[in-house]
């Protein structure tokens, strides 16, 4: 019944057809992306674009609905939320409630192990779940409908076989962050959403909407979260100002951000870089930090420019297979030309 009714909240909440025609496509103060977000709404082949916000050191220069779409209504996100749990994570160990990445998980999730455990877990710490790099079989792709059917997911994920070594090769599973969010909810003595409610809350303009549960009440960690275009962008700017609010708060610790982002392993599918819950390549001759989530639900920083980029998108289909993805990269890249020529 949870899980119902969360999944009726992140997917009843968009009312594009409500939204005002005025707040389909704000003033805009930098007239030369225009011509750029105009190719896009009259492209085809971007027909599942819904949003784009483009800022530079914190001024947006950029806002555009498309399709009936405003940035101010909420949506899926996907595995975006995947940066927004290492964020967490990041401020967890920065409270000390967590050590740090080589922190072990199986003396916090040992209610939920296997009866008779493969050593191997043992040896799985925060930064292997972070970089996914857990080494336990993937819970993402196939293997999704049969996680979230399951009783319980977090010992479902304990329960895997290993395909891997911890540290090994990169195995992306939306499992392994949700093993996070069980472990910021064990130490933080609180439910996920509480802590990003309180932790994130003094950042000006973020807020979650709705986030679906597990059966025992977990905040599905990595997927299933909904907010608006604007609020990614908030949490995007925090990022890129260190992990500062425009106030100056410090609420992601500022050596967080470097490890987020420091190079710990590579996508078996994209080839991309990936750290803690953010991927990272050259795009438009700059190097470039993003979320992604399913269907392209992009969150882009690119540090050289001062450059926050936020793309949302209609769940349609498997963005990088189709090759969507590769087309946002390409807005991107049109993106960065435009303001490195101005």
């Amino acid at each position: 019944m949870i899980r119902v009714l969360s999944l009726l909240l992140l997917f009843g909440l968009p009312l594009a057809a409500t939204v005002p025609a005025a707040a389909q496509s704000t003033a805009r103060t930098f007239t030369g992306l225009d011509p750029l977000l105009d190719q896009a709404a009259g492209d085809p082949a971007m027909r599942p674009l819904k949003t784009v916000i483009v800022a530079r050191g914190g001024r947006v220069l950029a806002e555009r609905g498309f399709h009936g779409h405003s940035p101010s209504e909420s949506t899926n996100i996907k595995s975006a939320s995947k940066s927004v749990i290492s964020a967490l994570v990041g401020i967890a160990i920065g409270k000390g409630l967590l050590t740090g990445p080589d922190q072990k998980i199986a003396p916090i999730l040992m209610a939920d192990l296997p009866a008779t455990p493969d050593p191997r877990v043992n040896d799985i710490t925060i930064g292997h779940l972070l970089s996914m790099q857990a080494g336990l079989d993937r819970m993402s792709g196939p293997n999704y409908g049969r996680w979230v059917s399951s009783r319980n997911w977090v010992r479902f994920a304990l329960s895997q076989p290993f395909v891997d070594r911890p540290g090994g090769e990169m195995l992306y599973s939306t499992a392994s962050t949700h093993l996070l969010s069980a472990i910021l909810t064990k130490v933080g003595r609180r439910p996920t959403l509480a802590l990003a409610h309180e932790w994130l809350g003094p950042v000006d303009g973020f807020r979650i909407d709705a986030w679906e549960r597990d059966p025992q009440g977990i905040y599905l960690g990595g997927n299933q979260m909904a907010m608006s275009a604007r609020s990614l962008l908030a949490f995007g700017e925090l990022y890129r100002n260190g992990g500062r609010t425009r106030k100056g708060e410090q609420v992601v610790p500022a050596d967080w951000i470097s490890q987020s982002w420091q190079h710990h392993t590579n996508s078996h599918f994209s080839g991309d870089d990936y750290g803690y819950g953010w991927f990272a390549r050259q795009i438009g001759g700059e190097q470039v930090h993003f979320a992604w989530g399913y269907g392209g639900q992009m969150l882009y920083i690119v540090p050289s420019l001062d450059l926050t980029v936020v793309m949302t998108s209609e769940e349609s289909g498997p963005s990088a297979r189709n090759g969507y993805r590769d087309l946002l990269h390409a807005l991107l890249a049109d993106i960065i030309g435009t303001v490195r020529a101005a």
